[in-house]
């Protein structure tokens, strides 16, 4: 099993800087996901800056998620 989200805060870009439970760090690019379905709603900043870390993974309001498995693979790690 991949680690899973420890903490996130939404950046610049829709990019999320990302902790994860083995200490490593990433930046996830939420970019591709706006055109589908219930992420179009992250196009509102606001909205998007609501993120948080719950049960593993990245969550808004709506029950918009990630599987925590595409948060780790997809991301860019910024320390190993």
């Amino acid at each position: 099993m991949n680690p899973r989200v420890e903490s996130v805060n939404p950046g610049d870009d829709y990019q999320l800087e990302i902790t994860f439970s083995n200490g490593e760090s990433g930046t996830y690019d939420c970019r591709p996901l706006l055109d589908f379905g219930v992420f179009q709603e992250l196009r509102d900043n606001a909205y998007f800056r609501q993120v948080r870390a719950e049960n593993g993974t990245v969550i808004w309001p709506h029950e918009q998620d990630i599987c925590p498995d595409t948060v780790y693979l997809d991301s860019k790690r910024t320390n190993h």
